[in-house]
């Protein structure tokens, strides 16, 4: 009767035994792909912030090269309404450079909402990779073999002979002529005008000689009040109220820091054109464009 009873008995403490080890094999199987997905999302890299037109991350393009051809991005959105960004990176691994450029598009929202007219051309400099972004309402214009066609034919050609900025430049005429044969809605007017920097300038020493002079008598804090309220007051009779209460801000604060903000008269706070802060304007993508090497 032992050997009956003992039996069954050994035999079910083993299937428990059995059961718990491969309760605890799938547990750490589980928890290694876990960390793996961990580490390929925290592994992707990461989209840089959105301030200008051209954003070179590697030092490909030279000053006046990046200034050339962001006047040209920008002057172009003010005559067409679209929206074309260039970003220079030098790598987009562990990712495919489409997969990163989806990222990119879905961050920078680049084009006019609803009207979804944004190009972003991606330069992946060392891994020889090129990609073109193409919004909803560009996709007509601008199919995927055309897209192609434009890196294959118009851009890499002159990336091959280490000429990039050649490349680009082809590549954003190419992309410009494109979408000037599209029938797209006007560029809205801008509501409030931008003053030149003389103005600026002019303006700005109008309202810091007014207020170190009013802070002889009164004191820096006070001096600075009416001083700031004064610029904005006389800025806002010509120009928008948003540039008007940037200026009386600014006066503002270097009457009572003093010196500690007089470097933004010298280059460090308002440029005229297209290199100030800029953003994309909502416009939808959707996987459309292409992808190439050289």
């Amino acid at each position: 009767m032992l050997i009956h009873i003992a039996g069954p008995l050994t035999l079910s403490r083993q299937r428990g035994t059995n059961c718990r080890k491969d309760r605890s094999t799938l547990k750490a199987i589980f928890g290694l792909i876990l960390l793996l997905f961990i580490d390929i999302v925290s592994a992707q890299l990461a989209i840089p912030d959105l301030s200008k037109r051209v954003s070179d991350l590697t030092g490909t393009l030279t000053a006046i090269q990046t200034n050339t051809l962001e006047n040209r991005l920008a002057a172009f959105e003010q005559e067409k309404g679209s929206q074309i960004a260039v970003l220079i990176i030098a790598t987009t691994q562990p990712e495919d450079i489409a997969a990163y450029g989806i990222r990119v598009a879905e961050a920078w929202k680049i084009g006019r909402k609803k009207i979804d007219d944004g190009v972003i051309m991606i330069v992946a400099k060392n891994d020889r990779r090129l990609r073109l972004e193409v919004g909803y309402g560009l996709e007509g214009v601008i199919p995927d073999a055309v897209a192609k066609r434009i890196i294959a034919e118009t851009i890499t050609p002159y990336f091959k002979q280490g000429d990039f900025a050649a490349g680009i430049d082809a590549g954003v005429t190419q992309i410009m002529a494109l979408i000037k044969g599209e029938a797209l809605p006007a560029p809205q007017e801008s509501t409030e005008k931008a003053p030149s920097e003389s103005t600026f300038l002019f303006l700005l020493a109008a309202g810091l000689i007014v207020g170190f002079i009013l802070s002889l008598m009164l004191g820096r804090p006070m001096a600075g009040l009416i001083a700031g309220f004064g610029s904005t007051a006389v800025a806002a009779l010509f120009f928008g109220l948003g540039f008007a209460i940037f200026l009386g801000i600014l006066v503002f604060f270097m009457i009572i820091g003093g010196n500690r903000y007089s470097g933004w008269s010298s280059g460090g706070g308002y440029h005229s054109g297209g290199g100030g802060s800029w953003g994309g304007g909502g416009g939808g993508f959707g996987g459309g464009g292409a992808s190439g090497s050289w």
